[in-house]
Order: structure tokens, then C-alpha cells, then sequence
């Protein structure tokens, strides 16, 4: 009997295998999507894979905030597994592959200052654009190639800044002429900052053209596979839940808190 004790409990201790540890890295400035208060990762991308990595034992995944371009360098040199949501730019960020599945659509415009474009008509970008200044968030791939075209020829001045928060107040400052990123995210952040009282209450911006539409994804480094051997079934993982949750309205369902 004492043999036959140690023999099962001995099979139970060779079956079981700790979950493996996983940092998955997200932009910590770019509420209401993804960002970091006291250290902690909130937003609607965070809800989402956090549900995602529940249904996901095997793993014990822990979100960390971090820069957004420090994030995209620590792909780029393997030195991080995973990082969101960067929208796919396969030919931009050769160091990311895969992307998994898409997460949210998110719709990309412009917004401008009143009295900087009360002579234009806005309809058509980035050509009713030329001779302003624009603010994209820093390493943002945002625009389009005939954005970034323009930008090289000098007839669209562009700066960069970290955030939605930097940006606004630079469009509130009259530093920059106009503003590109995802609608409800320029949206929230004024929001907050009009209830912080940063910004005048009254202040209003004047929507432009539409730029594009853009999925966020969670993308995975390509950059030295040996240091991830767990990479492969992860991203299956991660993949079939993500499909799962936008059958079920699991997505949905966490999107409609934030949009209300």
C-alpha cells in the first residue's frame, strides 16, 4: 500500500507542470485603449487580453506598461516577447511576426484648431493639409505614405510628442495646427482634461478628414525564436480566444463599457 501511495503520488508531481511566465508589454499612453496609472495597465486592450489570458492557464501572463517606442525597441531586439496594439505595419516593423488576430477596429482622423484652418475645406487628405503643422504620437506610423511623403518634402511640418496628452496640449497651445489619431482616444483625453480643468471647458476642436481605418493587434517579436520556445502555441492560444470572444459578444460586451 505505502508503494502503491508513493507511485501515484509520484506520477501526479511528474504531470505537473507550472505555468510558464509570460511579460507581455502594453503602451502606457494611450487611454482609453491601453495606459498606466500607479504602475498599472488599464484600458479597453487590457480588459480584453486579460480575459484572453484567463482562459489561458498554461501561462501566468503579467501586463506591464511601458513607452510605446521603448516597447517597439525591445521587439526589434527580442529582448520582449509581445507588445500592444500596434496597428499592421508589416512592411514598416519588419521585426514584428506574427500579428495575432485583429482586436478592435479603431478609426483614425484628424482633428485642428478652429482659427488654423478656417480657410480650408478638409475634405481630402493629407492634401487640404499642406502647410500645416501636424502632431502624430512618437513613433506612431500613422498618416499614410502620402502623409509621410509630404512630411519628407517639408510641405507639411511634423511634430512628434508622447501620448494624447502631450498632443492635445499642443493643439490647445496653438504649437501644432492639427492632430492625427484614433477618434474615441483624442476624444476620452480631452474629456479628462477638461475635468481636470487643464483646458478650458469651452475649447473646441474642429474634426477633419477621416484618415483610415486601423486594427489593433497584440504583435510578437520574430527576433531570436530560441528565447520563446512556447511562442507557436501561445499565439494559437491567444488567437482562438480572441475569435471565441467576438462570437460570444465577450469583446463587445467590454468595448460597450467604455463607450458608454
Amino acid at each position: 500500500m505505502r508503494w502503491l501511495i508513493l507511485v501515484l503520488f509520484s506520477n501526479v508531481c511528474w504531470a505537473y507542470h507550472p505555468p510558464t511566465p509570460v511579460t507581455v508589454y502594453g503602451d502606457d499612453s494611450y487611454p482609453p485603449y491601453s495606459y498606466s496609472v500607479d504602475g498599472q495597465l488599464k484600458g479597453i486592450y487590457v480588459d480584453i487580453l486579460a480575459a484572453v489570458f484567463e482562459k489561458m492557464p498554461e501561462y501566468r501572463v503579467k501586463l506591464t506598461p511601458i513607452p510605446w517606442k521603448r516597447g517597439l525597441k525591445l521587439l526589434e531586439t527580442g529582448e520582449g516577447f509581445a507588445l500592444f496594439p500596434p496597428y499592421y505595419y508589416p512592411d514598416k516593423r519588419l521585426y514584428i511576426s506574427p500579428y495575432s488576430e485583429p482586436i478592435l477596429d479603431e478609426q483614425v482622423v484628424v482633428y485642428c484648431r478652429p482659427d488654423s484652418v478656417k480657410e480650408r475645406q478638409l475634405n481630402k487628405w493629407p492634401d487640404d493639409y499642406l502647410g500645416l503643422t501636424v502632431g502624430v504620437n512618437e513613433s506612431f506610423a500613422l498618416g499614410g505614405n502620402r502623409f509621410w511623403e509630404e512630411v519628407k518634402k517639408g510641405t507639411i511640418k511634423l511634430i512628434e510628442a508622447k501620448g494624447n496628452r502631450n498632443n492635445i496640449l499642443n493643439l490647445y497651445k496653438n504649437r501644432i495646427d492639427c492632430y492625427v489619431n484614433d477618434r474615441l482616444s483624442i476624444v476620452w483625453e480631452v474629456k479628462l482634461l477638461m475635468q481636470e480643468g487643464v483646458i478650458d471647458s469651452s475649447w473646441k476642436m474642429k474634426l477633419g478628414s477621416s484618415v483610415s481605418s486601423e486594427q489593433g493587434y497584440l504583435g510578437f517579436t520574430k527576433i531570436s525564436p530560441d528565447k520563446y520556445p512556447y511562442k507557436s502555441e501561445f499565439i494559437q492560444q491567444v488567437n482562438k480566444t480572441i475569435i471565441d470572444f467576438k462570437r460570444d459578444g465577450t469583446l463587445d460586451k467590454i468595448l460597450s463599457q467604455y463607450i458608454e
